[in-house]
């Protein structure tokens, strides 16, 4: 058994629906923000063992403050708006290891 990490980074991506008309992550963009985010890791090369995964997840508890996501094993907590706020995780959190202040949560 190997102390190294299966994953680098794992990102989990809350895609949670409520059907009682609270706020909700599924209803505000996530399934977009997630297939997003999978594509730019794939495009960047770095999706697979030992990089970054890119996860859908049922409720995080944080549907108030969403959509969110959260990257492990830091345990950094993000909103976003749209496919740009994404791309600013991607770029400075996941490649550039620096958190995004603006987005975190």
């Amino acid at each position: 058994m190997s102390d190294t990490p299966y994953f680098e980074q794992h990102v989990f991506i809350c895609m949670n629906v409520r059907e009682d008309g609270r706020q909700c992550c599924g209803k505000l963009g996530a399934e977009i923000a997630q297939k997003h985010a999978k594509r730019r890791m794939k495009e960047l090369g770095l999706n697979g063992h030992g990089k970054v995964r890119i996860n859908q997840a049922g409720c995080l508890d944080r549907c108030d403050e969403g959509p969110v996501l959260v990257v492990y094993p830091q345990g950094t907590w993000y909103t976003y708006v749209d496919t740009s706020d994404i791309d600013e995780i991607i770029d400075s959190h996941l490649v550039g290891g620096k958190v995004v202040d603006r987005l975190k949560i």
